[in-house]
């Protein structure tokens, strides 16, 4: 049987948050676009779910703050996190400038709900749940597409870009002969959910001492939580049993005692591979991938959804024109990467810098010297405002080119995008 043929003006793998970003900021700037997701919903858990004060400004350059801000979210002024027991404010907010002084702890799922709302109110996207982009399709050198398998049967999607944002195990990336060069991670993370104490402490990011390293991500009436492991150990971990585990989540963060029972089963633990890699060449001819699929980052801050929303603002201020005039020129790819490429390096080496620091086995038994807690704790005014900065907002932030549509297509002086077909 053969294939259904869709024309679009550009094809999406990957429904997380630079997919879903890219699709939304196309279809706004008047172009047709499909997202695929190879699941049937959104509801994944243990990913990110920490979104900064650069991606809630982007909203509020759209127009969608305030919606967005609606949601059942948790508001962070400050990152804190307790170091051999004495709580340090690494990022102070509050120093940014108004009025987005605050990260937020969102759950994927509704976040990425929300951005295919406000998508299908537009009438040149659509989103494809249940679709896997199985492969490309390559013509004369050049990308033209993706074939897709659904339960609806095969189809091909033909557009003069394809955007791969299918994330770190990108399939399309393989497909189009771009290999990651893989920089090293000597950690994982153990990812569990657990219910709030009776009485919390006041919210903080992660609890590390010579007993571990535990996250604690907020939500509503739970955490997120994760135990940052050595690479590989996880094996390890599992044969000493649940008790032992349970132990060692409460020996890292004290207050998790009373609620760590919970956790009655294996199942309710995800193992997360960290990888720290990017692509060399992020694009070839028709194809370019972002986010994930370009660079993994590290959970260290919580900035790959972050990154990835940057990549996909930069890339449709770059394309939208091109791609109503019908065509990418590649030179406009390699320019892309060349620019997202110098933000994603500094942050990670920074990455690299704190997984070494918090592998590094101490001569006295703590994991933060005296000096460093001193230090922060002294330099707290420079420090935290140079640290909400570097996080929340980030090297080199994207902006959203909101141009209504027509002003685009009239800015290319010629005939609408319909009349040249």
């Amino acid at each position: 049987m053969v294939p259904q043929r869709i024309e679009r003006d550009c094809v999406i793998a990957g429904g997380g948050p630079a997919g879903m970003v890219a699709g939304y900021l196309l279809a706004r700037a008047g172009l047709r676009v499909t997202v695929l997701e190879k699941h049937d919903d959104f509801f994944r858990d243990f990913r990110g779910d920490t979104i900064h004060p650069s991606t809630i400004g982007l909203l509020g350059e759209l127009g969608l703050r305030e919606r967005f801000l609606q949601l059942p979210l948790s508001r962070v002024r400050t990152m804190d996190a307790v170091l051999d027991g004495e709580r340090v404010t690494i990022a102070d907010f509050g120093t940014l400038p108004a009025p987005d002084r605050f990260l937020v702890f969102a759950p994927q799922w509704d976040f990425l709900r929300f951005l295919a709302d406000e998508g299908e109110a537009l009438p040149g996207f659509e989103l494809r749940l249940g679709a896997r982009a199985e492969g490309l399709i390559v013509e004369r050198g050049a990308v033209r597409g993706v074939r897709v398998s659904s339960a609806d049967g095969a189809l091909e999607l033909r557009a003069p870009l394809t955007i791969a944002a299918d994330g770190r195990a990108s399939a399309l990336r393989t497909d189009a002969g771009l290999t990651p060069r893989e920089l090293g991670a000597p950690i994982d993370v153990l990812w569990f959910r657990l219910p709030k104490p009776q009485d919390p402490p006041p919210v903080t990011l992660g609890y590390l001492s010579e007993r571990g390293m535990v996250l604690t991500i907020e939500r509503t009436d739970s955490y997120q939580a994760g135990m940052v492991i050595r690479k590989g150990a996880f094996e390890q971990i599992e044969h000493a049993g649940l008790d032992a585990f349970r132990r060692r989540v409460a020996g890292a963060a004290p207050h998790l005692g009373s609620v760590v029972d919970a956790l009655v089963d294996w199942e309710q633990v995800k193992l997360l591979s960290v990888q720290l890699n990017r692509l060399p060449r992020w694009h070839r001819p028709g194809f370019i991938a972002i986010g994930d699929a370009a660079h993994a980052m590290s959970p260290m801050f919580g900035v790959g959804v972050n990154y990835a929303i940057q990549d996909a603002v930069a890339l449709v201020n770059a394309v939208a024109d091109d791609l109503a005039a019908g065509a990418v020129p590649e030179s406009r790819l390699a320019a892309l990467q060349r620019r997202r490429q110098r933000p994603v390096q500094v942050m990670q080496r920074v990455q690299r810098m704190g997984h070494r620091a918090i592998t590094r086995t101490p001569r006295d038994g703590r994991v933060a010297p005296r000096a460093l807690v001193v230090g922060l704790r002294v330099l707290s005014p420079i420090v935290r405002r140079l640290a909400a900065r570097f996080v929340g907002i980030g090297l080199l932030p994207e902006h959203a080119d909101v141009r209504p549509a027509a002003q685009r297509r009239r800015r290319l002086g010629g005939p609408g995008r319909d009349q040249r077909r």
